[in-house]
């Protein structure tokens, strides 16, 4: 079963009798009982795909796969292994679809020599902010598809078509520009009518969903806890998907450092960031609780947790692009709409997803995002965190090594220097991160990333666990780079040809592999190393000769070089022909 048009009304949310055990706000210091169970699953089916992936790679004397088996029923002794994809619009799909698409076993070739196919099988979790976003949740939405096959599909990633346009060259869900405009405008207003405020949110995750969910108009009656109920992911068949956004505090402009960080995950909406520190049952989203309960006279909701709508909000910075509304094929009622919303919510916020009413509202009165009945939401990336690392760094979820592909275009040249590695450690010392229990290893300034070529190739940070009081994952950091195609493209640009989209989808995968490990030969053996070493720590093993010349090779060592760095122009990496 694939995730579902399970919605009552489509994109309309709609009232109805509640389940016999009313759902309620849960407290966020720990973990739902449906994430504790369904961990179970997961990790008995990652073992085999641990000794698949580490099996074919060359320890020397150290068996890998010997040393899952010996160590397959002590879950708490096995790696716990955590993707995170960053934001960065079409170019953070693209990209990091290409190293997904590397660390996926379903890729042809990707367990030959030199391949990581299986790490994506061996993961318990997969996080996405944003651009990252529309990849996880486009996967996901369509039963777990592999990069590959979304690529080839003749009705999603369609990118040729922008969202002006709409799917005039899909297969089997091809729609006129005008009939797609009106497709959006009868959602929104459907949901508006219902009297549910929407936002420039609403048309933009609608839009989005167009080219991601491989499904008539968009998937329009497709919600994110649909997931849940997949029987594959029932049986921990896949890693846990999460989706990332922001907290907009009632009167706040500017998003500060310590903002709530809010996920969306299969069962759940909510944050573990104090004084908050609550979860709502997303399937039950826009029910009316107060103080946290549901008062007896009122009935549930469901379908406020559309799939669009759920990464339009992550995404929210790219509600700009309907700014440019009036210059496209739309519909007149579609533009007056748009345009109507934008007068009554002001330039402030235009970036803004709505969550009326406010699951939170009442529940801990210290709580900033307590206190309106309206609940604001905003891109995922707007802290500066572009990475999602946050939910992989809960001490709950006891995740000690953390892929971190980084998309993000922060330099002049729109290359990643480390700012969202930067800002997250920054955060994990501040009052909060320490109220949070949160502990992420050292990291240098953006100036060492780019002066020391920390930004040009995988590097380790927290090799050696016993340099912190908590239990800071090992981050393997993956910057996007030139390979073999220059994919350092715009943030918003919404349009690309088969062509160049694919050529950033396979620069991604040399990305993941250094090129199939010809730039490094024992990348493969060095990234096996760094999933397998605190789970060294934990079971008291040596750690292989091979593994101490990989962690003299990729971990940073404490250097720093924070000399102001001119322009970044990156060479390729790989021979152009």
């Amino acid at each position: 079963m694939r995730a579902i048009a399970n919605a009552p009304d489509r994109y309309t949310p709609q009232g109805e009798a509640c389940p016999k055990d009313r759902p309620s706000i849960r407290n966020g210091s720990t973990l739902s009982k449906d994430e504790t169970v369904w961990l179970e699953e997961r990790r008995k089916v990652t073992v085999d795909a641990m000794m698949q992936l580490l099996g074919r790679l060359d320890f020397g004397s150290f068996n890998g796969s010997s040393y899952i088996e010996k160590n397959a029923a002590n879950a708490s002794g096995l790696p716990n292994i955590g993707l995170a994809v960053s934001g960065g619009g079409y170019r953070a799909l693209m990209n990091g679809g290409g190293i997904l698409q590397a660390f996926d076993s379903r890729t042809v070739n990707s367990s030959l020599p030199g391949h990581l196919g299986g790490v994506l099988q061996s993961a318990t979790y997969l996080t996405g902010l944003s651009g990252g976003s529309w990849l996880v949740g486009s996967m996901y939405l369509n039963n777990f598809t592999d990069v590959t096959s979304l690529r080839d599909s003749a009705n999603v990633w369609l990118f040729q078509d922008s969202i002006f346009v709409g799917p005039t060259q899909s297969e089997d869900f091809a729609v006129r520009t005008s009939q797609y405009f009106s497709q959006i405008q009868d959602a929104v207003t459907g949901k508006a009518s219902a009297g549910y405020n929407s936002s420039i949110t609403d048309y933009w995750g609608r839009a989005l969903a167009y080219q991601l969910i491989n499904s008539t108009e968009g998937g329009v009656g497709y919600t994110w806890s649909s997931i849940a109920l997949s029987k594959d992911f029932q049986h921990g068949g896949m890693p846990m998907p999460i989706i990332v956004a922001d907290g907009r505090a009632p009167g706040q402009i500017l998003i500060p450092d310590n903002t709530t960080v809010f996920e969306f995950n299969p069962w759940e909406f909510g944050s573990f960031n104090p004084p908050l520190e609550a979860f709502v049952p997303l399937e039950f989203l826009a029910t009316n609780f107060s103080a946290g309960v549901l008062p007896t006279d009122y009935g549930c909701v469901r379908g406020f947790d559309n799939a669009g709508f759920v990464m339009g909000t992550s995404s929210s910075l790219f509600n700009q692009a309907f700014l440019m509304i009036n210059n496209t094929e739309a519909p007149q009622a579609l533009k007056d709409s748009v345009n109507q919303i934008l007068i009554s919510i002001g330039v402030a916020n235009q970036d803004v997803a709505v969550y009326e009413p406010n699951p939170f509202y009442l529940y801990a009165n210290q709580s900033v995002y307590s206190s309106s009945d309206v609940l604001t939401l905003v891109d995922g990336g707007e802290d500066l965190q572009n990475l999602p690392l946050e939910p992989l760094l809960q001490p709950q979820r006891k995740v000690d090594v953390i892929l971190a592909l980084d998309s993000s275009a922060d330099t002049s040249t729109r290359w990643p220097n480390g700012t969202a590695m930067v800002a997250t450690y920054q955060r994990s010392r501040s009052s909060l991160g320490h109220s949070s229990g949160i502990a992420f290893p050292s990291v240098p300034d953006q100036n060492t990333f780019i002066n020391l070529g920390l930004n040009n190739h995988p590097t380790f940070f927290g090799c050696n666990s016993s340099n912190f009081s908590g239990s800071a994952p090992l981050v393997v950091y993956i910057p996007n780079a030139p390979y073999s195609y220059q994919s350092n493209v715009s943030t918003f640009d919404l349009q690309y040809n088969t062509t160049e989209r694919d050529a950033i989808i396979e620069n991604g995968y040399d990305v993941a592999t250094l090129g199939n490990a010809t730039v490094d030969p024992d990348w493969p053996t060095c990234l096996g190393c760094a999933l397998l070493s605190r789970s060294l720590d934990r079971t008291d093993t040596a750690v292989p000769e091979k593994c101490v010349m990989c962690f003299q090779r990729y971990c940073w060592n404490g250097t720093t070089n924070s000399t102001r760095a001119g322009n970044y122009y990156p060479a390729y990496k790989l021979s152009q022909m």
